[in-house]
């Protein structure tokens, strides 16, 4: 593995020599997504999800969220499908219903498992009927609870082996590495990646398992907010699903994250905007950096 103090840089100029995929002329053609989550206490991430992949260019979005609250989703948000997942007596999604959604988890360019759920044990069952229901190019983006029951599931981390993203803040990535973080949070995350063999993404490092390191702009502190990570998330699988590859993705999604919190600083403030704020700038800070 390479030396994380090696970093690359990202920066528009950077990002401008490294293109995003053309989109298609159909919303098929610019890939399609699937977000998993939206228990019954928290359906709002995966709708922050869900938007922000659209505004980073998805094409087709599907929810699958809690059946007592899918409904509301489906209204709130009415440019998605939607999956009913069957939920347990507290209003987790349960584990073991996950082939409800059998026919989005299979023909999805992208799946993110995570925003909104909150309970591990059906996490964890969830994630281990994850690998069969796919199809066998689907990019998996997890996000949430489910990093912090990762490290209990070899099985899976080996059926998704390449293609694989994690988006961790600080203490999931205690979690993921069963350790607290050393001095030099790129290291720590390097070796996330090598040892999920996935690409991971943290705060301003993005690391490749092969030991690529990127170091973005930090955004404004205005970023640790409610639902911000799930901006994030969401941005990262939308771009996967129009056919970017995993660090392209990540990259392309961690700048332009930080950059919107950098533009909602100026007229609202350095703290105090919302993580829905963010999804209106997603789009500007991409046309900025294409030109």
């Amino acid at each position: 593995m390479s030396n994380p103090a090696d970093s690359t840089v990202v920066t528009p100029n950077l990002l401008r020599e490294w293109a995003l995929p053309d989109a298609g002329d159909s919303k098929y053609g610019r890939g399609t997504v699937l977000i998993v989550g939206g228990a019954r206490r928290s359906p709002g991430a995966a709708m922050l999800s869900g938007l922000a992949a659209l505004r980073v260019g998805a094409g087709r979005l599907t929810l699958a969220v809690a059946d007592s609250v899918a409904a509301q989703v489906a209204v709130a948000v009415p440019e998605c499908g939607m999956v009913f997942l069957p939920e347990t007596s507290t209003g987790a999604v349960a584990g073991n219903e996950l082939a409800t959604a059998e026919n989005d988890l299979s023909s999805s360019d992208a799946v993110l498992v995570g925003p909104g759920l909150d309970d591990a044990h059906e996490l964890e069952v969830m994630l281990s009927a994850l690998p069969p229901l796919l199809g066998e190019e689907t990019v998996v983006v997890l996000d949430a609870f489910s990093l912090g029951v990762l490290p209990r599931l070899p099985d899976v981390v080996s059926a998704l082996k390449g293609r694989l993203v994690l988006t961790p803040n600080k203490g999931e990535a205690v979690r993921l590495l069963e350790r607290d973080l050393g001095d030099d949070l790129a290291t720590d995350i390097a070796e996330i990646a090598e040892r999920y063999d996935a690409v991971v993404t943290c705060y301003d490092v993005v690391a490749h398992p092969d030991g690529r390191v990127w170091r973005t702009g930090t955004g404004a502190g205005g970023l640790a907010t409610s639902g911000s990570g799930d901006v994030l998330a969401g941005a990262i699988v939308g771009l996967c699903a129009r056919g970017a590859s995993r660090e392209q993705a990540a990259a392309w999604a961690t700048h332009a994250h930080a950059a919107a919190g950098d533009r909602l600083a100026v007229p609202v403030g350095p703290l105090g905007f919302l993580a829905r704020e963010l999804l209106d700038e997603l789009p500007r800070v991409l046309v900025e950096i294409n030109g």
